[in-house]
């Protein structure tokens, strides 16, 4: 089964953080017409996202059918309150993902807009402030949230909408037959349109019919590399198989190289740190990105295969969340993004094996005591993690 069905004849323009992103989505807002399709994990109450909210609501007022979907437990449950209310005013039609843990632990963590059915933002890029911290907005960032997204023209946008629209209608209350229905018509993927640049698929995580879609696609693209790996993730925390992938790749002659988020978590890095000494001694290149809170979740394949979205590299989002990516096969593209991510690495502190070898026992313990841990909780929440 292909993992990413490619359309040809897409223009698909990177967004780096907020301040790329918030402009053009909200100008893409006040022209539409026809429907708005918005999704989210964290909607946040700083000036950023009330004017991002703002422009929700001015479309609603003059007509444009708007319906906006937030994650619960990434925006919260007074701020979801808020919007409900403030959304209502408006005529904006507004549901909440899976609140109080209803529908188990699964959260959605998409973050997709489509406007007219004819512009597509699709990335990590949360609805909050670039210089404040996602999980405390009291705290400021040393420097603004490093994130991206992607704004999308063309064949790719019908199947975003797509998957937008069945993603409304499962929030909502709907029935067995009427689900069984919408799976049908979801399976049913358009077909590819040929060689001719700009190649983009769209690719979806979830519990029912695309379980390991994004996984696959990452694994397809490494196991496939000749020459070079360069990724960003703020949370490495990844399977078996796909930490396997990346070594084999190392030791066959590929350059792979992970910028990786540290200093959020404690005990998210102490997981990662278990997974360095094997990673260097495979051939892997490690670089901790320190300068701010890293966020992108970024990838890029021999310069001719790139991915932009929502999925860390970890077991929640591979296995357990809702996610969404877009994958670009296009040179002028990829090299835009290794760009980018070549900057962020040289902003970082590259990790040398010598590193561990001063690491006491008590600590390297500690490492893979939280690696257990962490493993032992993702085989009982994320089925298909090991």
């Amino acid at each position: 089964m292909r993992s990413v069905n490619f359309l040809a004849q897409n223009d698909v323009t990177l967004l780096e953080s907020g301040t790329a992103l918030f402009p053009a989505l909200i100008a893409a807002l006040d022209a539409a017409q026809q429907d708005i399709h918005f999704e989210t994990y964290i909607f946040a109450a700083d000036d950023t996202a009330v004017a991002v909210e703002e422009a929700l609501k001015r479309a609603a007022r003059r007509g444009v059918k708007v319906r906006v979907v937030t994650d619960w437990f990434g925006t919260g449950n007074q701020r979801a309150k808020q919007l409900g209310v403030s959304f209502a005013e408006a005529g904006v039609r507004y549901r909440v993902f899976n609140p109080w843990f209803k529908r188990g632990v699964t959260r959605t963590h998409r973050k997709i807009a489509v406007v007219d059915r004819e512009v597509a933002f699709v990335g990590g890029i949360n609805v909050n402030d670039d210089w404040l911290c996602d999980y405390d907005p009291n705290q400021r960032l040393p420097a603004p949230r490093w994130d991206f997204a992607v704004q999308v023209r063309g064949p790719l946008v019908a199947q975003i909408h797509r998957e937008a629209q069945a993603q409304w209608a499962r929030v909502g209350h709907l029935g067995l037959i009427k689900r069984i229905d919408l799976f049908r018509e979801l399976k049913q993927t358009p077909r590819s349109a040929g060689d001719e640049p700009m190649q983009a698929g769209f690719v979806v995580r979830d519990n029912l019919r695309n379980r390991r879609t994004i996984q696959r696609a990452y694994l397809q693209a490494i196991g496939r590399a000749k020459t070079s790996v360069l990724m960003a993730n703020p949370y490495f925390a990844p399977g078996r198989k796909f930490r396997e992938a990346l070594a084999q790749a190392a030791q066959r002659g590929v350059k792979v190289t992970l910028l990786i988020g540290v200093g959020e978590f404690w005990l998210q890095d102490m997981v990662a740190h278990s997974f360095y000494p094997k990673l260097l001694g495979c051939g892997v290149t490690v670089v901790e990105y320190t300068r701010t809170q890293l966020h992108a979740k970024v990838a890029v394949v021999d310069d001719d295969w790139a991915t932009v979205g929502s999925s860390n590299c970890d077991g929640l989002s591979l296995f357990l969340n809702q996610e969404a990516n877009v994958v670009v096969r296009d040179a002028t593209f990829a090299r835009s993004m290794r760009e980018h991510i070549e900057r962020g690495i040289a902003d970082g502190v590259m990790i040398q094996c010598d590193h561990f070898t001063h690491v006491g026992r008590f600590k390297r313990a500690g490492y893979e005591v939280a690696y257990f841990f962490y493993k032992l909780i993702m085989r009982v929440f994320a089925i298909g993690y090991a």
